[in-house]
Formats: C-alpha cells, sequence, structure tokens
C-alpha cells in the first residue's frame, strides 16, 4: 500500500513530473494514465464475473 501523502509531498511529486515531462507532456501522460487505469478495471471485474472465488473483490 501507499503511505498517507500530505499536501508537500503531493506538491514535490507534481513538480518533479513538470521539471522531467515538461508542461506540453502532463496532459499526454495523465490521458494515458487514466485510459490504463479504466483498462486494468474493467479487466479485473471481468475476471471477477467469470470466476468469483479466483481472486479477492477490490
Amino acid at each position: 500500500m501507499l503511505p498517507n501523502l500530505g499536501y508537500g509531498e503531493l506538491l514535490l511529486i507534481a513538480v518533479v513530473a513538470l521539471l522531467v515531462l515538461g508542461p506540453e507532456k502532463i496532459p499526454e501522460v495523465a490521458s494515458s494514465l487514466g485510459r490504463a487505469v479504466h483498462a486494468f478495471k474493467s479487466a479485473w471485474k471481468e475476471a471477477w464475473e467469470e470466476d468469483p472465488g479466483r481472486s479477492p473483490k477490490p
């Protein structure tokens, strides 16, 4: 699990991401991450519906 992140840590992560990726790439990365999370959740739900005993429900 992730540790509890406060505002300071989130701000630091955002600044580092901005420095590494640049302002032009941030929306692309966020969009790709959103699509990946959606695909993962869809696959998890599909696997759960096929065999409920196989893995714990999130």
